[in-house]
């Protein structure tokens, strides 16, 4: 595919990127370059691949969910400068 320095613009846009002249033009053969390997890798033979998650072979590592009580509110609220019965009073910041 060939880029152009209208693509490169409008991708540059995107990313909200200023780029000088000549920046754009090593751009356009860089994104060029890029676009003829996923070719390549667009040619390659998967079929026989098992689609993956993840690029290491892991299982669920999250620790396993544990119901505890929660600290009290009351000791939680008693560092609060201006607390209210359930909850931090923060002065309004948007109308």
């Amino acid at each position: 595919m060939k880029i152009t320095e209208e693509m490169v613009d409008y991708v540059s846009l995107l990313a909200r990127l200023k780029l000088p002249r000549e920046e754009k033009k090593r751009m356009t053969g860089e994104l060029e370059q890029i676009l003829a390997y996923m070719d390549v890798l667009d040619g390659l033979d998967t079929s026989g691949v098992e689609p993956m998650s993840h690029v290491f072979p892991l299982k669920n590592v999250l620790r396993s969910d544990e119901v505890v009580p929660s600290g009290d509110r009351a000791a939680l609220l008693s560092n609060a400068p201006v607390p209210d019965e359930e909850a931090f009073l923060v002065p309004k910041t948007v109308e």
